[in-house]
């Protein structure tokens, strides 16, 4: 069937006469770090901005001139003072809050910044969609998003109340993740005004996630730790984990040498911020951690505060070292998930079994 762009604003987003939508894109700083899957995105963008003004017409809600911003260079970095509207420079944060919606096709994820509108505004909500593709109508955009509610909704019944994730990956690697003291959140592609709750999501959406509990509360440490494996062609990274942070990368991989130059730039980077399983059953697993993340299961290091955390910008050393990285373990990408079970009082709960969901 063909993608109907139309349709899917009209079930995720239901705009309300009166709304006034912003679509926005990231621009590259320069010549050199542009690139064809970016280009693509911001041809996405200025159809996104087209079809919400055709929507708007019908409907009765207004769409601002497409908005652009000078890429910030990292996932879950802050959003830059100015923006960019039909050739002139406008201060993006008032800009933004102007609107009750904001979609964001990008290169660099914005959620985090998006999740800070949010709390600042109450009539305000967002759509986060960093590297966006438009292969993507046909795969993760084109789910049928009352399974993917469905799904959401039944990963969040198993982590409510739980104590523990006990996670055994295809390496024989295993890691545990402190759940307590912390609630499940879901995206599951629905986000109408007023919307309770979160009112930031990504598209393609689909997933259920939480913060692993990050030793806070005084005299109480995180129980977090074990061994995340992480492979980048034939080579092989192990994160030591220690009350919820990243304390050693074995490994001399290409991988191995990334992962410890960024933590060394800052250690704040190493705290691991989210665990999470994907539920929309229409994404692929190509590489692309937009949509990778949405089949399977996954964490996340850095910044927290977006999901439901305490680490945010004021625990890293500046606003450019902040960052928010995915690790997905989807059935197809180089390790996959042997076992998953949730530790609750009354026993264990197992989600996953040799790459595939048991639970559905």
């Amino acid at each position: 069937m063909a993608f109907d762009l139309i349709k899917l604003i009209t079930d995720v987003f239901d705009p309300q006469p009166g709304e006034i939508v912003t679509v926005a894109c990231d621009l590259p700083r320069n010549p050199e770090e542009d690139s064809a899957a970016w280009r693509e995105r911001r041809a996405m963008a200025h159809q996104w901005h087209r079809a919400f003004a055709a929507l708007g017409h019908g409907r009765g809600f207004s769409t601002t001139p497409l908005l652009g911003y000078p890429a910030t260079g990292a996932n879950g970095a802050e959003l830059p003072a100015q923006g960019i509207i039909e050739g002139t420079w406008v201060p993006l944060r008032e800009k933004l809050l102007e609107s009750t919606l904001a979609v964001f096709l990008t290169e660099y994820s914005a959620t985090a910044a998006l999740d800070s509108l949010c709390k600042e505004k109450e009539d305000f909500r967002a759509a986060s969609m960093p590297g966006a593709e438009k292969r993507m109508e046909q795969t993760g955009l084109a789910a049928d998003y009352r399974e993917v509610a469905r799904r959401c909704q039944v990963i969040e019944r198993i982590l409510k109340g739980a104590n523990a994730l006990e996670v055994t990956f295809s390496t024989g690697h295993h890691c545990t993740f402190d759940l307590r003291y912390r609630t499940p959140m879901v995206d599951d592609g629905f986000l109408p005004r007023h919307k309770k709750g979160d009112r930031v999501i990504n598209l393609p959406s689909g997933e259920t996630f939480i913060v692993p509990y990050e030793g806070e509360r005084e005299g109480v440490s995180s129980h977090s730790r074990g061994t995340l494996p992480i492979r980048d062609g034939k080579g092989l990274a192990l994160l030591k984990v220690e009350i919820n942070r990243v304390v050693e990368i074995e490994g001399e991989g290409t991988v191995a040498q990334e992962l410890r130059a960024a933590f060394d730039v800052d250690a704040v980077r190493s705290n691991i911020a989210e665990v999470a399983f994907g539920c929309n059953d229409k994404a692929q697993v190509t590489g692309n951690v937009l949509e990778d993340e949405k089949a399977g299961f996954h964490w996340a290091y850095g910044r927290s505060d977006h999901l439901g955390g305490t680490v945010g910008v004021k625990q890293f050393h500046s606003p450019e070292t902040v960052v928010h990285q995915d690790v997905v373990y989807a059935k197809g990408n180089p390790i996959q998930v042997a076992d998953a079970r949730v530790v609750k009082p009354g026993g264990a709960v197992r989600v996953i079994r040799n790459g595939v969901y048991v639970v559905f």
